[in-house]
């Protein structure tokens, strides 16, 4: 297979590549890193990829063993969505003491999602932070519909009731 031919059967994938790579290792550096590496082996198998009979299909496989390879290892940066969470705090006209309080809230559920297991903090993130539907999650995941659905129940449940139970205390 030549460069040509290549580009063609292959590049027009590169932006869902990018998405599914960002969204299961959720940092942008680390995600443009698996992406090249996506296409290096992609690169170095040319000669085999004749026989591939949907491109995209073998694409989006290959990216997402190689994100949860990257997850796997010690390089994998854990800080989750901390900066999107403390993005998504609004200032309003509440007061200095009222806007620390939602700050706090906010860094004790992060510490919360972080304790989820990674397919309830990743379908949890896609959909509540990122905004995805549950069609783009299961494109991304490989997950069935209702899977998704259990997975973000059981991921709120968790946070709700870890929520509650703090506040109550406190």
């Amino acid at each position: 297979m030549n460069v040509e031919v290549f580009k063609q059967r292959f590049l027009p994938f590169h932006d869902k590549l990018f998405r599914i790579a960002y969204a299961l290792v959720e940092n942008q550096a680390d995600a443009e890193d698996i992406l090249q590496e996506t296409y290096c082996k992609l690169w170095n198998m040319r000669n085999e990829l004749d026989n591939i009979l949907n491109p995209e299909a073998f694409s989006v496989t290959l990216v997402k063993n190689l994100s949860l390879d990257f997850l796997r290892s010690p390089k994998a940066r854990h800080n989750e969505g901390a900066e999107t969470l403390e993005r998504i705090i609004i200032a309003s006209d509440s007061s200095p003491e009222k806007e620390q309080e939602e700050r706090d809230d906010i860094r004790h559920i992060q510490r919360l999602i972080e304790l989820l297991p990674t397919n309830q903090r990743q379908v949890l993130r896609l959909f509540s932070i990122e905004d995805h539907s549950y069609e783009e999650i299961e494109q991304i995941t490989g997950l069935s519909p209702s899977n998704i659905r259990t997975l973000l129940f059981r991921a709120r449940k968790f946070i709700r009731e870890k929520f509650d139970k703090s506040n109550s205390y406190g």
